[in-house]
């Protein structure tokens, strides 16, 4: 089984490392940069105007990451005052370890939907939520928490960017290299590797094993036509690993 791994910048890379001590030949091909967003300059001034007991939501690891360094540089600390959520486990380490304070996040259902299941989140009963989050996604928890009546105010705080690629080439390499699975962890990377793959390599990009990190962008795949779809039960690397075991065993049974 030689893996096809699109997660961008050193999660990926980690992945890869991962795999290949398992004993699985992985090629890391991310489709997507993660840069600094272009509202961070307004993130302190949003997080003053905070009243106590509001929220504040954070998408991803980069979402936090950018976001703490953008605070540390004017010498603004995380307020302690607030509450504060995330989408899964890894952001929440990550924001817990910045802001010193405790993190809700959904457990074992790592997305949206799950985290809007939440007891805190579902109770969460401020006046607004600060959301901090990269350019585009989903408007899935603004619009939920608008419908309760809570303010929701967004930051861009990363901005993923595509990677240009010699596509024909790419896809030469991926089949010498006896590609047979593509992993995938977003909708914008799915979306992305779709429209770049040119139509005549569509047949071969959609015959391969699609393993992605939630059921939301598995139904994506198969409305692209994918066949062979498979999602982890959460997002992290090691989850990943576990899922590509079973379909390692599957393969050998």
């Amino acid at each position: 089984m030689a893996i096809l791994v699109t997660r961008p910048g050193e999660k990926g890379q980690a992945l890869c490392e991962l795999l290949n001590q398992h004993g699985f030949a992985s090629l890391h091909v991310p489709l997507i940069e993660v840069h600094a967003g272009a509202e961070l300059n307004i993130l302190p001034a949003r997080m003053q105007a905070l009243k106590r007991g509001d929220g504040v939501l954070a998408v991803s690891q980069s979402a936090v990451r950018f976001a703490h360094k953008a605070l540390s540089n004017v010498g603004f600390r995380w307020r302690d005052d607030v509450n504060y959520f995330t989408v899964g486990a890894k952001t929440a380490q990550a924001l817990c370890e910045s802001s010193q304070q405790a993190v809700h996040y959904p457990y074992p259902h790592e997305s949206s939907e799950g985290l809007l299941a939440q007891p805190h989140f579902a109770q969460f009963s401020g006046q607004k939520m600060l959301i901090l989050r990269g350019n585009g996604g989903r408007e899935l928890l603004t619009q939920q928490l608008r419908e309760r009546g809570i303010t929701v105010e967004c930051v861009e705080s990363y901005q993923r960017i595509a990677i240009e690629y010699d596509m024909p080439t790419q896809i030469n390499m991926w089949q010498r290299a006896g590609i047979s699975t593509i992993i995938v962890t977003s909708g914008e990377i799915l979306r992305y590797l779709v429209e770049s793959v040119g139509k005549n390599h569509h047949n071969w990009l959609l015959e391969q094993q699609f393993v992605t990190i939630s059921a939301r962008i598995a139904q994506q795949a198969l409305d692209y036509g994918w066949r062979n779809v498979t999602h982890t039960a959460r997002a992290d690397n090691a989850s990943i690993l576990a899922t590509l075991r079973l379909l390692r065993d599957e393969q050998h049974q």
